[in-house]
């Protein structure tokens, strides 16, 4: 499990989005859907802390993989 006071950066894939809301109902503070097609927006790519863990049970959530947690200290992109 990850740090608590550790940086959280989050990324969306809009082209994966299958537009069902559990993001923005589960952390609206990080999350929304725009109003055209329902995807997903970002709102904090770097929520505070008293947002990470609605952030990170959104990432579970997420019935379409549309939403990566991002270590910031990682460089390494060979993990696919």
């Amino acid at each position: 499990m990850s740090d608590p006071r550790e940086p959280m950066r989050l990324s969306i894939d809009r082209d994966r989005c299958a537009g069902a809301g559990m993001c923005a109902l589960t952390a609206p503070e990080v999350f929304d859907q725009d109003d055209e097609e329902g995807l997903v927006v970002l709102l904090q790519p770097a929520p505070a802390p008293e947002h990470r863990a609605a952030a990170r049970m959104a990432v579970g959530l997420c019935p379409a993989g549309a939403i990566a947690l991002n270590s910031p200290d990682s460089t390494d992109s060979t993990d696919s």
